[in-house]
Protein backbone atom coordinates (compact mmCIF):
# COMPACT_ATOMS: atom_id res chain seq x y z
CA UNK A 1 0.00 0.00 0.00
CA UNK A 2 1.33 3.46 -0.93
CA UNK A 3 2.04 6.13 1.70
CA UNK A 4 -0.96 8.12 0.43
CA UNK A 5 -3.35 5.19 0.86
CA UNK A 6 -1.88 4.38 4.28
CA UNK A 7 -2.52 7.90 5.54
CA UNK A 8 -6.04 7.93 4.11
CA UNK A 9 -6.82 4.62 5.83
CA UNK A 10 -5.30 6.00 9.07
CA UNK A 11 -7.95 8.74 9.30
CA UNK A 12 -10.93 6.77 7.93
CA UNK A 13 -13.79 4.74 9.46
CA UNK A 14 -13.63 6.36 12.92
CA UNK A 15 -16.52 6.67 15.40
CA UNK A 16 -15.50 9.50 17.74
CA UNK A 17 -15.71 9.82 21.51
CA UNK A 18 -18.24 10.94 24.14
CA UNK A 19 -19.73 14.37 24.77
CA UNK A 20 -18.21 14.25 28.25
CA UNK A 21 -14.62 13.68 27.10
CA UNK A 22 -14.84 16.57 24.63
CA UNK A 23 -16.29 18.83 27.34
CA UNK A 24 -13.55 17.84 29.79
CA UNK A 25 -10.89 18.54 27.17
CA UNK A 26 -12.33 21.97 26.41
CA UNK A 27 -12.15 23.05 30.07
CA UNK A 28 -8.37 23.13 29.66
CA UNK A 29 -8.54 26.35 27.62
CA UNK A 30 -10.21 28.59 30.26
CA UNK A 31 -8.08 27.00 32.99
CA UNK A 32 -4.92 27.81 31.04
CA UNK A 33 -6.11 31.40 30.53
CA UNK A 34 -6.80 31.68 34.27
CA UNK A 35 -3.40 30.19 35.10
CA UNK A 36 -1.59 32.67 32.84
CA UNK A 37 -3.55 35.60 34.28
CA UNK A 38 -2.95 34.58 37.91
CA UNK A 39 0.77 34.10 37.27
CA UNK A 40 1.02 37.61 35.80
CA UNK A 41 -0.95 39.11 38.71
CA UNK A 42 1.30 37.33 41.23
CA UNK A 43 4.41 38.54 39.38
CA UNK A 44 3.06 42.10 39.45
CA UNK A 45 2.27 41.80 43.16
CA UNK A 46 5.71 40.39 43.95
CA UNK A 47 7.78 42.80 41.84
CA UNK A 48 5.61 45.89 41.95
CA UNK A 49 5.46 46.09 38.15
CA UNK A 50 4.11 43.97 35.27
CA UNK A 51 6.22 41.55 33.25
CA UNK A 52 7.75 43.75 30.52
CA UNK A 53 9.94 41.32 28.60
CA UNK A 54 8.32 40.32 25.31
CA UNK A 55 10.57 37.28 25.15
CA UNK A 56 9.36 36.00 28.51
CA UNK A 57 5.77 36.87 27.63
CA UNK A 58 6.03 34.69 24.52
CA UNK A 59 7.61 31.80 26.44
CA UNK A 60 5.01 32.06 29.22
CA UNK A 61 2.13 32.18 26.73
CA UNK A 62 3.42 29.25 24.72
CA UNK A 63 4.15 27.13 27.81
CA UNK A 64 0.83 27.82 29.55
CA UNK A 65 -1.58 28.34 26.66
CA UNK A 66 -0.32 25.94 23.98
CA UNK A 67 1.80 23.12 25.42
CA UNK A 68 -0.99 21.59 27.59
CA UNK A 69 -3.09 21.00 24.47
CA UNK A 70 -0.26 19.37 22.54
CA UNK A 71 0.25 17.00 25.47
CA UNK A 72 -3.48 16.41 26.03
CA UNK A 73 -4.01 15.12 22.49
CA UNK A 74 -0.91 12.90 22.50
CA UNK A 75 0.87 11.25 25.43
CA UNK A 76 -1.46 12.54 28.18
CA UNK A 77 -4.72 11.64 26.43
CA UNK A 78 -5.16 8.44 28.52
CA UNK A 79 -5.26 10.59 31.69
CA UNK A 80 -7.12 13.56 30.21
CA UNK A 81 -9.45 14.14 33.22
CA UNK A 82 -6.41 14.61 35.47
CA UNK A 83 -5.15 17.59 33.44
CA UNK A 84 -7.96 20.07 34.26
CA UNK A 85 -7.92 18.84 37.87
CA UNK A 86 -4.16 19.47 38.12
CA UNK A 87 -4.27 22.89 36.43
CA UNK A 88 -7.37 23.85 38.43
CA UNK A 89 -5.61 22.94 41.69
CA UNK A 90 -2.57 24.98 40.61
CA UNK A 91 -4.83 27.96 39.85
CA UNK A 92 -6.49 27.61 43.26
CA UNK A 93 -3.04 27.66 44.88
CA UNK A 94 -2.08 30.81 42.95
CA UNK A 95 -5.33 32.52 43.92
CA UNK A 96 -4.81 31.61 47.59
CA UNK A 97 -1.30 33.05 47.49
CA UNK A 98 -2.51 36.29 45.87
CA UNK A 99 -5.35 36.57 48.38
CA UNK A 100 -2.91 36.27 51.29
CA UNK A 101 -0.27 38.59 49.81
CA UNK A 102 -2.56 41.48 48.97
CA UNK A 103 -1.87 44.82 50.63
CA UNK A 104 -2.61 44.74 54.37
CA UNK A 105 -4.06 48.25 54.14
CA UNK A 106 -6.87 47.16 51.88
CA UNK A 107 -7.87 44.03 53.74
CA UNK A 108 -11.65 44.14 53.87
CA UNK A 109 -14.28 41.55 54.76
CA UNK A 110 -15.02 39.05 52.01
CA UNK A 111 -18.65 40.15 51.95
CA UNK A 112 -17.59 43.72 51.17
CA UNK A 113 -15.19 42.52 48.45
CA UNK A 114 -17.98 40.56 46.75
CA UNK A 115 -20.31 43.58 47.04
CA UNK A 116 -17.70 45.82 45.42
CA UNK A 117 -17.00 43.17 42.77
CA UNK A 118 -20.64 43.04 41.65
CA UNK A 119 -20.67 46.84 41.26
CA UNK A 120 -17.39 47.03 39.37
CA UNK A 121 -17.67 48.72 35.96
CA UNK A 122 -15.95 46.99 33.04
CA UNK A 123 -14.94 48.10 29.56
CA UNK A 124 -18.26 48.15 27.66
CA UNK A 125 -16.80 47.93 24.14
CA UNK A 126 -14.45 45.00 24.69
CA UNK A 127 -15.46 41.41 25.42
CA UNK A 128 -12.27 39.35 25.82
CA UNK A 129 -14.17 36.04 25.88
CA UNK A 130 -15.14 36.41 22.22
CA UNK A 131 -11.52 37.02 21.20
CA UNK A 132 -10.21 34.14 23.30
CA UNK A 133 -12.95 31.79 22.06
CA UNK A 134 -12.14 32.47 18.40
CA UNK A 135 -8.38 32.28 18.89
CA UNK A 136 -8.54 29.02 20.83
CA UNK A 137 -10.77 27.40 18.20
CA UNK A 138 -8.18 28.43 15.59
CA UNK A 139 -5.27 27.28 17.73
CA UNK A 140 -6.83 23.90 18.59
CA UNK A 141 -7.62 23.39 14.91
CA UNK A 142 -3.98 24.05 14.06
CA UNK A 143 -2.80 21.49 16.62
CA UNK A 144 -5.29 18.81 15.61
CA UNK A 145 -4.88 18.97 11.82
CA UNK A 146 -1.25 17.91 12.17
CA UNK A 147 -1.45 15.78 15.31
CA UNK A 148 -4.12 13.52 13.73
CA UNK A 149 -1.49 12.15 11.31
CA UNK A 150 0.65 10.81 14.18
CA UNK A 151 -0.05 7.48 15.94
CA UNK A 152 0.04 9.10 19.41
CA UNK A 153 -3.12 11.06 18.55
CA UNK A 154 -6.16 9.06 19.79
CA UNK A 155 -8.27 7.92 16.83
CA UNK A 156 -11.43 8.76 18.80
CA UNK A 157 -10.54 12.50 18.62
CA UNK A 158 -10.40 12.51 14.81
CA UNK A 159 -13.28 13.31 12.45
CA UNK A 160 -15.92 10.61 12.44
CA UNK A 161 -16.80 8.71 9.28
CA UNK A 162 -20.60 9.00 9.37
CA UNK A 163 -22.02 9.22 12.91
CA UNK A 164 -20.40 10.18 16.20
CA UNK A 165 -18.69 13.08 17.95
CA UNK A 166 -14.97 13.64 17.59
CA UNK A 167 -12.92 16.58 18.86
CA UNK A 168 -12.20 17.56 15.25
CA UNK A 169 -15.92 17.43 14.44
CA UNK A 170 -16.47 20.03 17.14
CA UNK A 171 -13.62 22.12 15.71
CA UNK A 172 -15.31 22.43 12.32
CA UNK A 173 -18.63 23.58 13.81
CA UNK A 174 -16.94 25.88 16.34
CA UNK A 175 -15.01 27.58 13.52
CA UNK A 176 -18.31 28.48 11.83
CA UNK A 177 -19.79 29.58 15.18
CA UNK A 178 -16.79 31.78 15.98
CA UNK A 179 -16.90 33.50 12.59
CA UNK A 180 -20.55 34.45 13.05
CA UNK A 181 -19.90 36.00 16.50
CA UNK A 182 -18.05 38.91 14.88
CA UNK A 183 -19.74 39.13 11.47
CA UNK A 184 -20.65 42.64 10.17
CA UNK A 185 -24.35 42.11 10.97
CA UNK A 186 -23.47 41.56 14.63
CA UNK A 187 -20.98 44.43 14.88
CA UNK A 188 -23.10 47.02 13.08
CA UNK A 189 -24.13 50.17 14.90
CA UNK A 190 -27.83 50.54 15.57
CA UNK A 191 -29.69 53.15 13.57
CA UNK A 192 -27.42 53.06 10.52
CA UNK A 193 -29.44 53.49 7.32
CA UNK A 194 -29.30 50.55 4.91
CA UNK A 195 -26.76 48.86 7.16
CA UNK A 196 -27.98 45.43 6.09
CA UNK A 197 -27.07 46.03 2.47
CA UNK A 198 -23.71 47.49 3.41
CA UNK A 199 -23.06 44.36 5.49
CA UNK A 200 -23.96 42.20 2.50
CA UNK A 201 -21.58 44.16 0.28
CA UNK A 202 -18.79 43.85 2.87
CA UNK A 203 -19.33 40.12 3.20
CA UNK A 204 -19.27 39.63 -0.58
CA UNK A 205 -16.03 41.57 -0.65
CA UNK A 206 -14.48 39.69 2.27
CA UNK A 207 -15.15 36.13 1.06
CA UNK A 208 -13.15 36.28 -2.17
CA UNK A 209 -9.87 35.44 -0.37
CA UNK A 210 -11.58 32.31 1.01
CA UNK A 211 -12.63 31.30 -2.52
CA UNK A 212 -9.08 31.78 -3.81
CA UNK A 213 -7.65 29.87 -0.83
CA UNK A 214 -10.12 27.06 -1.53
CA UNK A 215 -9.02 26.94 -5.16
CA UNK A 216 -5.37 27.08 -4.10
CA UNK A 217 -5.83 24.20 -1.69
CA UNK A 218 -7.69 22.16 -4.33
CA UNK A 219 -4.98 22.66 -6.96
CA UNK A 220 -2.06 22.04 -4.59
CA UNK A 221 -3.61 18.90 -3.06
CA UNK A 222 -4.27 17.38 -6.48
CA UNK A 223 -0.85 18.45 -7.82
CA UNK A 224 1.21 16.79 -5.08
CA UNK A 225 -1.22 13.86 -4.61
CA UNK A 226 -1.69 14.74 -0.95
CA UNK A 227 -3.79 12.28 1.05
CA UNK A 228 -7.53 13.15 1.19
CA UNK A 229 -10.59 11.85 2.98
CA UNK A 230 -13.43 12.25 0.51
CA UNK A 231 -16.21 11.65 3.07
CA UNK A 232 -15.27 14.94 4.80
CA UNK A 233 -16.29 17.37 2.05
CA UNK A 234 -15.97 15.50 -1.25
CA UNK A 235 -13.51 15.32 -4.11
CA UNK A 236 -13.19 19.01 -4.96
CA UNK A 237 -14.85 20.76 -2.01
CA UNK A 238 -12.97 21.92 1.11
CA UNK A 239 -13.61 23.95 4.25
CA UNK A 240 -12.62 27.26 2.63
CA UNK A 241 -15.49 26.85 0.15
CA UNK A 242 -17.86 25.96 3.00
CA UNK A 243 -16.89 29.02 5.01
CA UNK A 244 -17.20 31.35 2.01
CA UNK A 245 -20.59 29.97 0.93
CA UNK A 246 -22.04 30.03 4.45
CA UNK A 247 -20.96 33.63 5.01
CA UNK A 248 -22.41 34.83 1.69
CA UNK A 249 -25.69 32.95 2.15
CA UNK A 250 -26.07 34.10 5.76
CA UNK A 251 -25.57 37.74 4.76
CA UNK A 252 -28.23 37.35 2.09
CA UNK A 253 -30.66 35.83 4.60
CA UNK A 254 -29.95 38.61 7.09
CA UNK A 255 -30.94 41.22 4.51
CA UNK A 256 -34.30 39.46 4.15
CA UNK A 257 -35.03 38.67 7.80
CA UNK A 258 -34.59 40.74 10.99
CA UNK A 259 -31.16 40.13 12.49
CA UNK A 260 -32.58 39.77 15.99
CA UNK A 261 -34.73 36.86 14.76
CA UNK A 262 -31.82 34.88 13.37
CA UNK A 263 -32.38 32.15 15.96
CA UNK A 264 -35.79 31.47 14.37
CA UNK A 265 -34.18 31.24 10.92
CA UNK A 266 -31.61 28.86 12.41
CA UNK A 267 -34.29 26.58 13.86
CA UNK A 268 -36.30 26.53 10.63
CA UNK A 269 -33.19 25.71 8.57
CA UNK A 270 -32.04 22.88 10.87
CA UNK A 271 -35.49 21.30 11.25
CA UNK A 272 -36.43 21.66 7.58
CA UNK A 273 -33.11 20.15 6.45
CA UNK A 274 -33.58 17.21 8.84
CA UNK A 275 -37.11 16.64 7.51
CA UNK A 276 -35.76 16.56 3.96
CA UNK A 277 -33.09 14.06 5.02
CA UNK A 278 -35.69 11.81 6.65
CA UNK A 279 -38.53 12.05 4.15
CA UNK A 280 -36.61 11.88 0.87
CA UNK A 281 -33.68 9.92 -0.55
CA UNK A 282 -31.28 12.76 0.27
CA UNK A 283 -29.71 10.94 3.24
CA UNK A 284 -28.94 7.87 1.12
CA UNK A 285 -27.59 10.12 -1.62
CA UNK A 286 -25.24 11.96 0.76
CA UNK A 287 -23.97 8.71 2.29
CA UNK A 288 -23.83 6.42 -0.74
CA UNK A 289 -24.22 8.50 -3.89
CA UNK A 290 -26.85 8.30 -6.62
CA UNK A 291 -26.09 4.64 -7.45
CA UNK A 292 -25.90 3.46 -3.83
CA UNK A 293 -22.28 2.37 -4.39
CA UNK A 294 -20.49 5.57 -3.33
CA UNK A 295 -20.07 6.87 -6.85
CA UNK A 296 -18.15 10.11 -7.34
CA UNK A 297 -19.15 10.70 -10.97
CA UNK A 298 -20.48 14.21 -11.60
CA UNK A 299 -19.99 17.36 -9.51
CA UNK A 300 -22.88 16.77 -7.09
CA UNK A 301 -21.95 13.13 -6.49
CA UNK A 302 -18.30 14.06 -6.09
CA UNK A 303 -18.97 16.80 -3.52
CA UNK A 304 -22.27 15.79 -1.95
CA UNK A 305 -21.01 16.01 1.66
CA UNK A 306 -19.66 19.53 1.20
CA UNK A 307 -22.69 20.82 -0.69
CA UNK A 308 -25.52 19.45 1.49
CA UNK A 309 -23.81 20.00 4.86
CA UNK A 310 -24.02 23.73 4.05
CA UNK A 311 -27.61 23.72 5.37
CA UNK A 312 -26.47 22.56 8.80
CA UNK A 313 -23.50 24.93 8.95
CA UNK A 314 -25.76 27.80 7.90
CA UNK A 315 -28.11 26.97 10.79
CA UNK A 316 -25.14 27.05 13.20
CA UNK A 317 -23.99 30.37 11.76
CA UNK A 318 -27.42 31.95 12.18
CA UNK A 319 -27.67 30.72 15.77
CA UNK A 320 -24.28 32.24 16.51
CA UNK A 321 -25.39 35.58 15.04
CA UNK A 322 -28.11 35.64 17.72
CA UNK A 323 -25.53 34.81 20.41
CA UNK A 324 -23.24 37.57 19.15
CA UNK A 325 -26.05 40.14 19.20
CA UNK A 326 -26.89 39.20 22.79
CA UNK A 327 -23.23 39.38 23.88
CA UNK A 328 -22.64 42.78 22.30
CA UNK A 329 -25.52 44.49 24.09
CA UNK A 330 -24.12 47.35 26.15
CA UNK A 331 -23.28 46.19 29.67
CA UNK A 332 -20.96 47.72 32.22
CA UNK A 333 -21.39 46.02 35.60
CA UNK A 334 -20.08 42.62 36.64
CA UNK A 335 -23.54 41.60 37.83
CA UNK A 336 -24.85 42.16 34.29
CA UNK A 337 -22.37 39.61 32.96
CA UNK A 338 -23.34 37.14 35.66
CA UNK A 339 -26.90 37.39 34.30
CA UNK A 340 -25.53 36.62 30.81
CA UNK A 341 -23.81 33.51 32.16
CA UNK A 342 -27.03 32.37 33.85
CA UNK A 343 -29.01 32.88 30.64
CA UNK A 344 -26.46 30.88 28.63
CA UNK A 345 -26.53 28.10 31.24
CA UNK A 346 -30.32 27.91 30.92
CA UNK A 347 -30.00 27.76 27.11
CA UNK A 348 -27.41 24.97 27.35
CA UNK A 349 -29.64 23.05 29.74
CA UNK A 350 -32.53 23.22 27.25
CA UNK A 351 -30.31 22.23 24.32
CA UNK A 352 -28.93 19.25 26.22
CA UNK A 353 -32.48 18.10 26.88
CA UNK A 354 -33.24 18.18 23.16
CA UNK A 355 -29.91 16.63 22.11
CA UNK A 356 -30.44 13.09 23.52
CA UNK A 357 -34.07 13.20 22.40
CA UNK A 358 -33.02 14.04 18.85
CA UNK A 359 -30.42 11.27 18.90
CA UNK A 360 -33.02 8.71 20.01
CA UNK A 361 -35.97 9.79 17.89
CA UNK A 362 -34.21 11.29 14.85
CA UNK A 363 -30.66 9.99 14.37
CA UNK A 364 -27.20 10.26 15.96
CA UNK A 365 -24.92 13.28 15.50
CA UNK A 366 -23.40 13.38 12.01
CA UNK A 367 -20.83 15.97 10.94
CA UNK A 368 -20.83 14.41 7.48
CA UNK A 369 -24.44 15.51 6.92
CA UNK A 370 -24.44 18.36 9.49
CA UNK A 371 -27.84 17.11 10.64
CA UNK A 372 -30.12 18.52 13.35
CA UNK A 373 -28.44 16.70 16.30
CA UNK A 374 -25.04 17.98 15.04
CA UNK A 375 -26.34 21.57 14.99
CA UNK A 376 -27.79 21.27 18.51
CA UNK A 377 -24.55 19.74 19.82
CA UNK A 378 -22.30 22.38 18.27
CA UNK A 379 -24.36 25.33 19.56
CA UNK A 380 -24.60 23.82 23.06
CA UNK A 381 -20.90 22.93 23.21
CA UNK A 382 -19.86 26.37 21.94
CA UNK A 383 -22.02 28.06 24.55
CA UNK A 384 -20.37 25.95 27.27
CA UNK A 385 -16.97 27.01 25.91
CA UNK A 386 -18.04 30.68 25.98
CA UNK A 387 -19.46 30.36 29.50
CA UNK A 388 -16.15 28.95 30.73
CA UNK A 389 -14.25 31.91 29.25
CA UNK A 390 -16.71 34.42 30.73
CA UNK A 391 -16.37 32.83 34.19
CA UNK A 392 -12.57 32.89 33.82
CA UNK A 393 -12.63 36.59 32.93
CA UNK A 394 -14.76 37.40 35.97
CA UNK A 395 -12.42 35.39 38.22
CA UNK A 396 -9.47 37.41 36.92
CA UNK A 397 -11.42 40.67 37.44
CA UNK A 398 -12.15 39.61 41.03
CA UNK A 399 -8.48 38.76 41.58
CA UNK A 400 -7.34 42.10 40.18
CA UNK A 401 -9.85 43.81 42.48
CA UNK A 402 -8.16 42.15 45.47
CA UNK A 403 -4.84 43.81 44.61
CA UNK A 404 -6.31 47.14 43.46
CA UNK A 405 -5.79 46.41 39.77
CA UNK A 406 -3.19 44.62 37.68
CA UNK A 407 -2.54 44.41 33.96
CA UNK A 408 -3.38 41.11 32.26
CA UNK A 409 -3.53 40.74 28.44
CA UNK A 410 -6.91 39.73 26.95
CA UNK A 411 -8.79 40.43 30.16
CA UNK A 412 -11.33 43.05 31.22
CA UNK A 413 -10.01 46.21 32.83
CA UNK A 414 -11.99 48.39 35.22
CA UNK A 415 -13.45 51.54 33.70
CA UNK A 416 -14.49 52.59 37.17
CA UNK A 417 -13.36 50.62 40.23
CA UNK A 418 -15.89 50.42 43.07
CA UNK A 419 -15.96 53.18 45.70
CA UNK A 420 -14.20 55.65 43.36
CA UNK A 421 -15.22 58.27 40.87
CA UNK A 422 -12.01 57.96 38.86
CA UNK A 423 -12.19 56.44 35.41
CA UNK A 424 -9.40 54.88 33.43
CA UNK A 425 -9.81 57.55 30.76
CA UNK A 426 -7.67 59.74 33.00
CA UNK A 427 -4.83 57.21 33.22
CA UNK A 428 -1.28 58.61 33.08
CA UNK A 429 0.54 58.28 29.79
CA UNK A 430 2.95 55.74 31.31
CA UNK A 431 0.09 53.41 32.20
CA UNK A 432 -1.44 53.75 28.75
CA UNK A 433 1.94 52.84 27.25
CA UNK A 434 2.07 49.89 29.62
CA UNK A 435 -1.33 48.70 28.38
CA UNK A 436 -0.12 48.88 24.76
CA UNK A 437 2.99 46.90 25.72
CA UNK A 438 0.93 44.22 27.44
CA UNK A 439 -1.32 43.83 24.40
CA UNK A 440 1.55 41.88 22.85
CA UNK A 441 0.54 38.31 23.63
CA UNK A 442 -0.16 35.16 21.62
CA UNK A 443 -3.95 35.60 21.89
CA UNK A 444 -3.88 39.15 20.52
CA UNK A 445 -1.25 38.21 17.94
CA UNK A 446 -3.32 35.40 16.44
CA UNK A 447 -6.50 37.47 16.68
CA UNK A 448 -5.03 40.19 14.44
CA UNK A 449 -4.23 37.67 11.67
CA UNK A 450 -6.68 34.79 12.18
CA UNK A 451 -7.00 33.79 8.54
CA UNK A 452 -3.23 34.02 8.03
CA UNK A 453 -2.67 31.77 11.05
CA UNK A 454 -5.18 29.22 9.74
CA UNK A 455 -3.59 29.28 6.28
CA UNK A 456 -0.07 29.03 7.74
CA UNK A 457 -1.11 26.02 9.85
CA UNK A 458 -2.53 24.28 6.77
CA UNK A 459 0.62 24.95 4.70
CA UNK A 460 2.93 23.84 7.53
CA UNK A 461 0.85 20.68 8.02
CA UNK A 462 1.24 19.83 4.35
CA UNK A 463 5.00 20.43 4.44
CA UNK A 464 5.46 18.25 7.54
CA UNK A 465 3.41 15.43 6.01
CA UNK A 466 5.41 15.49 2.78
CA UNK A 467 8.75 15.50 4.63
CA UNK A 468 8.03 13.02 7.43
CA UNK A 469 6.59 9.53 7.73
CA UNK A 470 4.17 10.59 10.45
CA UNK A 471 2.41 7.23 10.83
CA UNK A 472 5.55 5.45 12.08
CA UNK A 473 6.89 8.25 14.33
CA UNK A 474 7.70 7.53 17.96
CA UNK A 475 6.38 9.63 20.87
CA UNK A 476 9.52 11.71 21.41
CA UNK A 477 9.80 12.68 17.76
CA UNK A 478 6.06 13.41 17.55
CA UNK A 479 6.20 15.78 20.51
CA UNK A 480 9.28 17.52 19.09
CA UNK A 481 7.62 18.06 15.69
CA UNK A 482 4.29 19.26 17.13
CA UNK A 483 5.93 21.70 19.56
CA UNK A 484 8.26 23.06 16.88
CA UNK A 485 5.36 23.41 14.45
CA UNK A 486 3.16 25.29 16.93
CA UNK A 487 6.03 27.46 18.21
CA UNK A 488 6.89 28.46 14.63
CA UNK A 489 3.27 29.36 13.86
CA UNK A 490 2.91 31.36 17.08
CA UNK A 491 6.28 33.09 16.69
CA UNK A 492 5.40 34.31 13.18
CA UNK A 493 2.09 35.69 14.44
CA UNK A 494 3.85 37.25 17.44
CA UNK A 495 6.40 39.02 15.24
CA UNK A 496 3.69 40.32 12.90
CA UNK A 497 1.74 41.67 15.86
CA UNK A 498 4.81 43.25 17.49
CA UNK A 499 5.47 45.10 14.23
CA UNK A 500 1.76 45.98 13.91
CA UNK A 501 1.44 44.11 10.60
CA UNK A 502 -2.08 42.96 9.63
CA UNK A 503 -2.09 40.88 6.45
CA UNK A 504 -5.50 41.69 5.03
CA UNK A 505 -6.21 42.35 1.38
CA UNK A 506 -9.97 43.02 1.41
Amino acid sequence: MSQKLLKEAFISNLNGTSFLEISVGLTLAPLCIACRGLLLILYNLHNGRPLHSRKYHLLLDFTVLVVPFVLSCTILSPVLPLLPITIGAFCAGLFYKIYNRRNHCIRTPLKQIIHDFLKTSLEPDYIPSITVFRVYVNMLTAINILAVDFPQYPRRYAKTETYGTGAMDFGVGAFIFGNALVCPEVRQKTGVVQSKFSCLARQLLSVWPLVFLGLGRLISVKAVEYHEHFSEYGVHWNFFFTLATVRMTASLLLTLFPTNKSWIVSMILAVFYQLILDTTHLKMFVLYGSDGKDTRVGFLNANREGVFSLFGYLAIYMASVQVGLYLLKKRTLVKDWIEVICFFLLTVFILFIFLPMSQVYVEPVSRRMANLPFCIWIVAQCLIFLICFLVTDLILVFTKLLVNGSRVPCCWNFTQPPNTNTKHDSEPTSIKRERQWLSICIINAIDKNQLVFFLLANVMTGIVNMMIDTIHSNATFTLFVLHLYMFTNCLIMYILHAKNVILKCW
